[in-house]
């Protein structure tokens, strides 16, 4: 399951590098979020609902980061 879970997030941070102009802070601190929930819940050994949960939790915040430090320039 640890095996398969890590393969679909390397796919998905594939789809999201794919991108045709540059990243924002706010775009750039949500991959970062939700790549460090997402790993954070893996390393734990949590259930697939953790991890995601974990994921998505870590994205918003790395967006709100994000957006913050956008304001601040």
């Amino acid at each position: 399951m640890t095996k398969a879970t890590s393969i679909v997030m390397l796919v998905v941070a594939g789809l999201l590098s794919a991108c045709d102009r540059p990243w924002t802070s706010a775009e750039k601190g949500a991959a970062a979020g939700s790549a460090i929930g997402t790993g954070i819940g893996l390393v734990t050994g949590g259930s697939f609902g953790t991890v995601v949960g974990a994921g998505l939790i870590g994205g918003a915040v790395g967006y709100l980061g994000g957006t913050a430090i956008d304001n601040n320039k």
